[in-house]
Formats: structure tokens, sequence, C-alpha cells
């Protein structure tokens, strides 16, 4: 049975109580959330595998820290969409704002659109993948995970970057610190190959992507490195 909340007539804590309240179980029970009206903090802290269908546009930290569940947004979201998510799915339908996924440790956020500043900022083990492009410093300081751009890239991509591994299609503005080209080896393709059918991408070969990682050059302090950290 869908589960209907109407945010003209229930507000946000209200909302995420209920879906708080199955957290821990393995509830699989289904959540139709209309009119949010680009409200924050919808949907933050899901605990269970529920299915939850955002009908409209959000605003600050939609999804956050979401553990099992799988939501999708039906429009845009505000800045921090998915941030610190363990596991599950995010699909957002449109585009996203600042730091997407930012601090994510699991689960796979999926953006049809673009994405803004930082996308990806201090990842710690999440697969994002942007169907359009990125902005400036994205993945900066990203640990560990995978980051999937099928567009362009801004400034600073993978700034101070460690393990984390980043795909790229289109044109890149420039690499930040540390970020390099890599090649990319039969594993890759594999595991991108997997990222792209994930998160339905279909027409796209993984040929068509460069690889760019970390030089580890910023692990240990270097006085020859000054001038980059």
């Amino acid at each position: 049975m869908m589960n209907t909340i109407d945010l003209e007539n229930s507000d946000v804590t209200e909302l995420n109580q209920k879906l708080h309240d199955v957290n821990g179980t393995k509830d699989k029970s289904e959540w139709q959330i209309l009119n949010p009206k680009g409200r924050h903090n919808v949907a933050v802290g899901i605990d269970a595998p529920l299915k939850v269908k955002i009908d409209g546009h959000v605003g600050y930290y939609c999804a956050g820290m979401n553990k099992h569940a799988n939501v999708t947004v039906k429009g845009n979201v505000g800045p921090g969409v998915a941030e610190n998510m363990m596991s599950g799915i995010v699909h957002v339908t449109g585009s996203a704002s600042q730091y997407a996924g930012a601090t994510a440790h699991g689960g796979l956020l999926i953006i049809d659109g673009d994405a803004s500043s930082r996308c990806g900022i201090s990842m710690k083990g999440v697969d994002i993948l942007v169907k359009g492009s990125v902005g400036h410093m994205s993945a900066f300081m990203a640990q560990s995970g995978r980051l999937v751009i099928c567009g362009d890239a801004g400034d600073a991509l993978g700034d101070s970057l460690y393990e984390a591994h980043i795909y790229v299609r289109g044109k890149i503005a420039s690499l930040g610190a540390d970020c390099i080209e890599k090649p990319i080896k039969s594993k890759h393709q594999k595991e991108l190959g997997k990222l792209l059918k994930d998160a339905g991408v279909n027409d796209i070969d993984v040929s068509e992507f460069r690889r760019y990682g970390s030089a580890r050059k910023l692990y240990n302090f270097d006085v020859d490195n000054v001038d980059v950290y």
C-alpha cells in the first residue's frame, strides 16, 4: 500500500518522524511525498529499505544520512543532497546544487541533470553518477568511492584527492592539486560499466571516458610541494 504525505497539510518534522518509526526494520513500504515546494531536510535519516518518491523540488540536505532506502526526487535539489549517505540509492531526476553527496560513505547517488560546485566533496565510499556536468572543486579531498561525470567538469577537479576514482567523459577546465590522469585498465572499465548500468545509462560506452586519480604526492609533507599545499 502506498503511504502518501502532502506537505501542504503536514510539516517536514512530522513526515520524517513517520519515516523514522520503522528505522532498524526491514520495512519495504512505499511512500509518496507531495508538494515539497523547496522545503529543507525532506526524508533525512531513513534507516530501512523504504521506497520514497518526492514529487517536486526540495531544498537543503534531502535524503541526508540515508541508509538502505531508495529515494527518488522528481525535480531539482538544493545543497547537500544525500550528505553523509551510508547505503541505498538516491536518484535526482533534475539538477543538484552544491556539495551533492558530501562525506557520503556508501550507496549510489544518481543525478540526471547537472551538479554544482564541490560535488562529492570528501566522499568516503559513495558512488556518484552525474549524467550532466559538475562545477568547480568537485571531488575535493575525496577519500574513496567513484565519481562518474558524463558531461564536463569545472576547475580544480579532484583537488587534494586521496584514493577515489574519477571518470569524466567531457572536458575538464582544470585539475586540482595532486590529481592526474591515469590509464583505464580492464578492471576500471568493468567497474565503470557496472556503474553506468546501475544508473540506467545504456547509450554511452566506457571507451568515451578518461580516468583521474591521486598522484600521491601530498600524503606526507614535502617541502618541494609546499606551493600546492
